[in-house]
C-alpha cells in the first residue's frame, strides 16, 4: 500500500490552502549562501559520480602485477 499521485495531489492542495503570507525578508547574502549549496551539491555530486565510475572501470580492468615481476627476475 503506497503512496499514490492522489494522495500527493491532495496533499498538496491542502497545504496550499492552509498557507499564510510570511513577510520573510531575504537579503543578498541569504540568495548567495543558498547558490553557493547549490554549486557545492552540484560539484560534490559530480566528483561522487567521478571517483564512482573509476572505482567500477577499476574493477573491470586487467591489471597484471605478475608481469612485472617476471621481467624483474630475467
Amino acid at each position: 500500500m503506497g503512496i499514490s499521485g492522489r494522495h500527493i495531489g491532495a496533499f498538496a492542495v491542502l497545504a496550499g490552502l492552509g498557507t499564510a503570507p510570511a513577510f520573510a525578508y531575504l537579503d543578498p547574502a541569504t540568495g548567495s549562501m543558498i547558490i553557493q549549496a547549490v554549486v557545492g551539491a552540484i560539484a560534490g555530486g559530480l566528483l561522487y559520480m567521478k571517483l564512482f565510475m573509476h572505482k567500477v572501470k577499476a574493477l573491470f580492468s586487467r591489471k597484471n602485477s605478475d608481469t612485472t615481476s617476471d621481467n624483474a627476475e630475467n
